[in-house]
């Protein structure tokens, strides 16, 4: 049993590389190899509240106004992010996310589809189905 469970275990491990490889990928590719953690989540919390205003992504954030600001400027510096004054009320200013900075948001789901991609190319149909059956019985 306890071979087994050494050999999943190594499975795993290799699959969550994988994963982080894809992701280390995606990041290069946007020319953000160095971007941060809390970046990152940022841009996910932009994307999750498409029309935030500067002040409302300082409410979620529990930051300062004067922070967003570097921080949405940082954002249309590397391209990840762009200003949208609101059609109804030009006062108001919306963070919109680029194509560029929704792939650095999803870039967990963008790297798992990526993986998956890897496998389905190395494996053949009755493979993947086999697969997908064994995973739905753990899931």
């Amino acid at each position: 049993m306890a071979a087994r469970v050494d050999r999943l275990f190594e499975v795993f491990d290799r699959l969550f590389a994988i994963k982080e490889e894809c992701s280390s990928e995606i990041f290069c590719e946007c020319g953000l190899d160095d971007i941060t953690s809390r970046q990152i989540d940022y841009l996910k919390v932009i994307d999750e509240h498409r029309d935030v205003t500067f002040s409302r992504l300082a409410e979620i954030t529990k930051n300062s106004k004067p922070t967003i600001t570097e921080m949405v400027d940082r954002f249309v510096q590397i391209e990840c992010a762009y200003r949208q004054r609101s059609p109804d009320d030009g006062r108001v200013v919306h963070i919109r996310l680029t194509e560029k900075g929704q792939m650095i948001a999803n870039v967990e789901q963008n790297a798992l589809y990526r993986m998956i991609d890897r496998m389905v190319q190395m494996l053949d149909e009755d493979e993947v189905d086999l697969l997908v059956e064994i995973l739905r019985k753990v899931g």
